[in-house]
């Protein structure tokens, strides 16, 4: 009974914090992304993130109720710092792609002489 009851209110917490963040951005939407502010949103959209992220780490995965936390908390760090460099490394590839389509690029046709154009007579 009482592990109904903490996956009930896990799922009803949740469920609020999902909630509020896709209404957070319909308000944001819905006003031409004046309120909240940009520089607001993200902050906010991340905040939420990890409360959520905490949620189903206590709740649905009872992190913390185990003899042995020591263990599973080692292990959780493992899969942080894994998740961390997945990401941190995709969003360099990102950057460094857009970085490097920013700058001109050569005409490859000109370059290697690719339907070259008639000699003027």
């Amino acid at each position: 009974m009482k592990t109904l009851r903490t996956y009930s209110i896990g799922f009803g917490i949740s469920l609020l914090l999902t909630l509020g963040a896709f209404g957070l951005l319909q308000e944001h939407l819905n006003n031409q992304h004046t309120f909240p502010p940009h520089s607001a949103m993200v902050p906010i959209l991340v905040a939420l993130a990890l409360a959520q992220l905490l949620v189903q780490l206590i709740f649905f995965l009872h992190l913390g109720d185990e003899d042995k936390p020591r263990w599973n908390l080692t292990l959780f760090a493992f899969a942080l710092i894994i998740v961390a460099i997945l990401v941190g490394g995709t969003l360099w590839i990102m950057h460094t792609l857009a970085h490097s389509q920013m700058q001109e690029q050569p005409d490859v046709r000109v370059e290697e002489n690719i339907f070259p154009q008639p000699p003027d007579e």
